[in-house]
């Protein structure tokens, strides 16, 4: 197998791990169950209610990651977001993704 090859195994493999984890998994693993729920709201919305608000939203993955990463208060009610320094802007991605699924 040449250099090439091998890298592109590695990053199929890579990819294909992560999308393993999108998933209650990694949303538990990365402490956002402590919160949210998927279908009944907590101390934050509901995955599904978030799903429904920016169902068909052109920028809602950015603009849920940039929440997910940074915090964000106002949008659900009083109760703030904080941020997750724990979470990095790949996982974030993988957790919006799931979290847009939810229907």
């Amino acid at each position: 197998m040449n250099r090439s090859m091998l890298v592109a195994v590695v990053a199929v493999s890579a990819l294909t791990s992560q999308m393993a984890m999108a998933n209650p998994d990694l949303a538990k693993a990365k402490n956002c169950m402590a919160c949210h729920a998927v279908s009944t709201k907590l101390v934050g919305p509901a995955f599904k209610d978030v799903a429904a608000k920016y169902a068909g939203q052109k920028d809602a993955e950015g603009k849920l990651v940039a929440k997910v990463m940074k915090g964000g208060s106002g949008t659900w009610g009083a109760i703030p977001m904080p941020a997750n320094p724990q979470v990095s802007e790949a996982e974030a991605h993988t957790l919006v993704k799931w979290v847009l699924s939810q229907k």
